[in-house]
């Protein structure tokens, strides 16, 4: 009898452990079958980049640092990839990157600022404060940043450092000018070594002329140019070139 009941125990343990198992991988295939669904659904793709922080990087610029695609499934993306590439790209200080589902990637950088695009052989090149490289391009590009020409620049690449003294004077005198002012200037011309002259967007020249007292001259733009947006005048030129600034007033 012991034997008989030893024996119906075993076969019921049996039956509750197979049917444990039985639900367990029922359990493991519709849980495998739930994120198959999720990783590879049509529903889970990216769809949207939301940028933020920007300034000068646009979009496209963004998912081309990144390597990124629309349409490919947003779980294979992986945020600490796509900021590492992020960060390898020199025009970008920080960044952080949040998927959003269903279909949307959340981007936040910040941006090495450019101070200057120069026109160099055969390309443009967009430099910080520093004289480095960020950026190289061919087809000229819309930036509130002064252009500067004149310069015999070439054979750069992004990252290098542009060794041209008299650019590096001149960085001196853009440095001192606030971002605000400086967006006021579209372009810096070297005629030649000791005579350089600044054009606003409004057409006014600023002679500047040596690459001397710098600081002491862009104090002098950065008035000039604050005051002219409160009380306009039809300037002529700024000739920066002696002690006491020379305003020429366009007579009519």
């Amino acid at each position: 009898m012991k034997k008989k009941s030893r024996k119906k125990k075993s076969n019921s343990f049996r039956k509750i452990l197979w049917s444990f198992i039985k639900r367990a991988m029922i359990f493991l295939m519709i849980c495998t079958a739930a994120i198959g669904f999720v990783l590879y659904s049509p529903f889970f793709v990216l769809k949207h980049v939301e940028l933020k922080g920007e300034k000068f990087l646009t979009v496209a610029d963004v998912m081309k640092i990144a390597n990124l695609y629309f349409d490919e499934p947003l779980f294979h993306l992986e945020t600490d990839n796509v900021t590492r590439r992020l960060l390898g790209d020199l025009r970008i200080e920080s960044a952080q990157v949040v998927r959003d589902l269903p279909n949307t990637l959340k981007i936040e950088i910040k941006e090495r600022a450019p101070i200057a695009t120069v026109v160099a052989e055969n390309a443009y090149l967009d430099v910080d404060r520093n004289c480095k490289v960020l950026d190289v391009y061919r087809d000229l590009k819309s930036m509130p940043i002064p252009m500067i020409t004149g310069l015999g620049v070439h054979d750069l690449y992004i990252g290098d450092e542009v060794e041209d003294k008299l650019l590096k004077k001149l960085i001196v005198y853009l440095n001192s000018i606030d971002e605000q002012t400086t967006a006021e200037i579209s372009e810096i011309a070297f005629i030649d070594e000791d005579y350089v002259v600044a054009y606003t967007t409004r057409g006014i020249q600023i002679r500047i002329g040596k690459l001397e007292r710098l600081e002491e001259k862009a104090k002098i733009t950065e008035d000039f140019l604050k005051d002219l947006s409160q009380n306009p005048l039809d300037v002529e030129y700024l000739d920066l070139n002696y002690t006491s600034p020379y305003l020429k007033i366009i007579e009519y």
